[in-house]
C-alpha cells in the first residue's frame, strides 16, 4: 500500500466520525438552546413571584394597619359609651 491509498483509507473512515460528531454538536447544541428557555422562563416567573410577593406583604401590611386603626376606633367608642352611663 502506498500512501495515497492509506490516506483514502484514512478519509474514507474519517468521514462517518465526522458525520457522528456533527450529528451530535448539532443535538448538542438545540439541547443547550432548550434549556436557555426553560432558564429564561424560571427567571421571568421567579420575577413575577416575587412581585407578586412584595406586593401581597404590601397589602398584608396595610390590613395589619388597618385593624390596628380600628381597634383603637373601637375602644375610644367602648370608652365613650361607658362614659355616658351605658354599657359597651
Amino acid at each position: 500500500m502506498d500512501a495515497a491509498m492509506l490516506t483514502a483509507l484514512g478519509a474514507l473512515l474519517a468521514s462517518p466520525v465526522a458525520a457522528a460528531a456533527a450529528a451530535y454538536g448539532s443535538r448538542g447544541a438545540t439541547r443547550a438552546a432548550r434549556e436557555g428557555g426553560v432558564i429564561t422562563g424560571y427567571d421571568s416567573l421567579t420575577s413575577r413571584l416575587t412581585v407578586e410577593r412584595d406586593k401581597a406583604e404590601a397589602d398584608q401590611a396595610t390590613a395589619e394597619s388597618r385593624v390596628a386603626t380600628l381597634e383603637l376606633e373601637v375602644a375610644r367608642l367602648r370608652l365613650l359609651v361607658t362614659q355616658l352611663g351605658g354599657t359597651p
